[in-house]
C-alpha cells in the first residue's frame, strides 16, 4: 500500500475547501492556486470526490465545489478510498482470500490481516476536523 500523489492532494484539497466558509463555493482555479496544485489534476480529484459523496458541484458563474459533510463527519480514510481505491497493504483487504494459491498456508497471512485492520482503524480515526484542529494548535494560519 502506497498512497500516491493523488491522494496526498485530495486530502490537501479537501482540508482547502473545509477551510472556505461554509456555503461559499470554492473554484478549483482558486484551490490549485493555494496548494500549487495545476487545475487539470484537480478536476480528475474532484470529479472522484464528487463521485464518493465527499463533495457537491455547483454549476454556473459563482459556482464550484463545496463539502458534502461537514469536517467532523469526513474521515481520512473516506478521502483516501475515493481516489486510491483499496488501502489494504497486500491488494488483499482483510477477510478476503488473497489471489494467490498458497495463501491458506502463508504464515504472514494474519501479520498482513492485522497490519491491514492496523491502517484502516488509523484513516478511519482521523476526521478532516481532526487535521484542522492539529493545524490550528500549530499556530499555523491557512487563510488567504
Amino acid at each position: 500500500m502506497m498512497v500516491t500523489a493523488k491522494g496526498r492532494y485530495a486530502l490537501r484539497m479537501m482540508i482547502d475547501i473545509a477551510l472556505q466558509p461554509e456555503e461559499v463555493c470554492v473554484s478549483l482555479r482558486d484551490v490549485s492556486s493555494r496548494q500549487d496544485i495545476s487545475v487539470k489534476y484537480l478536476e480528475q480529484i474532484a470529479a472522484q470526490l464528487t463521485k464518493a459523496g465527499l463533495l457537491r458541484s455547483v454549476r454556473g458563474a459563482q459556482g464550484g465545489y463545496l463539502m458534502a459533510k461537514r469536517p467532523h463527519a469526513c474521515t481520512a480514510g473516506e478521502v483516501l478510498r475515493a481516489v486510491e481505491g483499496n488501502l489494504a497493504p497486500t491488494g488483499t483487504p482483510a477477510g478476503e482470500q488473497p489471489a494467490h494459491e498458497n495463501s491458506a498456508a502463508c504464515a504472514a497471512a494474519g501479520f498482513w490481516e492485522g497490519f491491514d485492520r492496523a491502517v484502516n482503524a488509523y484513516v478511519d480515526g482521523v476526521t478532516l476536523q481532526d487535521m484542522l484542529d492539529a493545524q490550528a494548535a500549530r499556530g499555523y494560519d491557512y487563510s488567504i
